[in-house]
């Protein structure tokens, strides 16, 4: 018989999401994956809340970036959505989340790697997100995803190509000859909600700051403060200098 999620793996998981379960067993059920239902007989997997997950993700997504970037046109818009809901970006937050350790996985797959397959855990941060939606309605779901999914949003967002700030941070010191940037990353809190902060340093002087539930988020954060005090603060007119900057002072202080 394959091993059972534990109680206290449970609790863990709903302290990182920020979100705790009326009915755990659909949480349990999102982590259920095909390959450990068959070691285990008579147990559901986790397919049908992520088939639920996929429509919930979807929607939530489109109406956010509806709602929030009234100026792009249709096909701007299945872009953006496109560059944050798809498998990579999906077993990204799973990591975050540390979903990898709590999967119910068979042995086999379990051996191979199964916990750090991106499709896998892509699949089953759907069905969480799924289970979510099922316990709470809508609201919950919503405001899950987009915490998940904020930093993501804007930063497919930002500009041509979809740049994040750390590549636009570094184009700017690229073009005034200022070297590469270096972030130095700290974290503090409890294993379960763990929080990061980020400097990042041109010339070996700090130059933005910022927090983040990720080290990856963080470094955005302070790539973005370093980025709008080298070209936003510093020369308002600076966002339109060059094709690589259009129009980025006004993007950069929209919120998503």
């Amino acid at each position: 018989m394959a091993p059972a999620l534990s109680a206290p793996a449970l609790e863990a998981l709903q302290g990182r999401l920020g979100y705790r379960f009326r009915d755990p067993g659909l949480l349990r059920l999102a982590l259920a994956h095909r390959s450990w239902c068959a070691e285990a007989p008579g147990e559901a997997s986790n397919e049908r809340l992520e088939f639920l997950g996929d429509a919930v993700l979807g929607l939530v997504v489109t109406r956010h970036i509806f709602l929030t970037y009234p100026e792009l046109a249709e096909g701007e818009l299945a872009k953006l959505r496109a560059a944050v809901v798809n498998a990579e970006v999906l077993a990204e937050v799973a990591a975050e989340l540390d979903l990898g350790s709590v999967i119910l996985l068979g042995r086999g797959e379990d051996a191979s790697g199964g916990r750090e397959k991106p499709s896998i855990l892509a699949d089953a941060t759907e069905a969480v997100l799924g289970a979510v939606y099922l316990d709470g309605d809508w609201p919950s779901a919503d405001t899950l995803i987009r915490r998940l999914l904020a930093t993501r949003i804007e930063a497919a967002a930002t500009g041509p190509g979809g740049q994040d700030y750390k590549t636009r941070l570094q184009e700017v010191l690229a073009q005034r000859g200022l070297g590469l940037p270096a972030y130095v990353v700290s974290e503090s809190g409890p294993d379960h909600a763990k929080q990061f902060r980020a400097t990042v340093l041109v010339a070996g002087s700090p130059a933005g700051a910022g927090e983040g539930r990720s080290k990856k988020q963080a470094e955005q954060a302070a790539a973005r403060s370093g980025w709008e005090s080298l070209v936003v603060a510093a020369s308002p007119e600076a966002g339109h200098a060059s094709p690589e900057a259009g129009g980025e002072e006004t993007e950069a202080a929209r919120a998503p």
